[in-house]
């Protein structure tokens, strides 16, 4: 159980101390895994940048998640078959959904990066962290295309995940990091006692004071 987000980071950077020698990039899930993310990058004088992924819904059940997408230089969709199999969209459906969340992929990128370059992955210990997990799809779609921007190591870390998506999960990084396991699993927001929805101005100011720490403390030692 954790008390906020924040906390829950702190408690993520305890773990994760051993790579701070690497010179780590954190990418944090926004919305709900930017103060968890800050955290770990605090931590670690690690540099904190975001990346972004949407859940694709079925059709008239919006929160089963039928899979999800990551833009990129080449937009990366992750599939849930089992959901597929059983729901069976039609690829019109698709096309649309697939279309309308890159949109919405593309907004959230410019509101929060604020003309700011995305970072160079390649190469580099990446550090994947979200405030908690469930099924996994949209956090698989951010690892399937961060792994084909050539990271040296590719590292998921989250305050809690069900113990079956953690397992999918092992497939899809080279280190998986999961505080808690519950079983049964019913939502994330009960593992938290405050656990509010944050707006894009909360990501937006949160990002903000981790570059303009990062940046005073460079120029410090230049």
């Amino acid at each position: 159980m954790f008390v906020d987000r924040r906390e829950a980071g702190r408690k993520l950077a305890k773990r994760l101390a051993r790579l701070r020698g690497e010179r780590p990039l954190v990418l944090a899930l926004p919305r709900g895994g930017i103060p968890v993310g800050y955290e770990v990058a605090k931590a670690l004088d690690a540099e904190l940048d975001i990346v972004i992924a949407r859940k694709i819904g079925t059709p008239g059940q919006p929160e089963l998640a039928l899979g999800a997408i990551v833009d990129g230089e080449h937009p990366e969709v992750v599939i849930n078959e089992d959901v597929m199999r059983a729901v069976s969209p039609s690829a019109d459906f698709l096309e649309r959904e697939k279309q309308s969340l890159l949109r919405e992929i593309a907004r959230r990128e410019k509101v929060y990066r604020a003309g700011r370059k995305k970072p160079e992955v390649a190469g580099r210990t990446v550090i994947v962290v979200d405030d908690g997990i469930a099924t996994g799809a949209t956090v698989r779609a951010a690892l399937h295309a961060l792994r084909r921007a050539g990271p040296k190591r590719l590292v998921l870390a989250t305050p809690v995940a069900p113990a079956d998506t953690v397992a999918l999960l092992e497939q899809d990084a080279d280190e998986v990091i999961c505080l808690e396991t519950p079983e049964p699993f019913y939502a994330i927001s009960l593992h938290y006692d405050a656990f509010p929805q944050l707006d894009d101005a909360e990501v937006t100011e949160i990002l903000a004071q981790s570059w303009a720490a990062r940046a005073q403390k460079a120029a410090a030692s230049s």
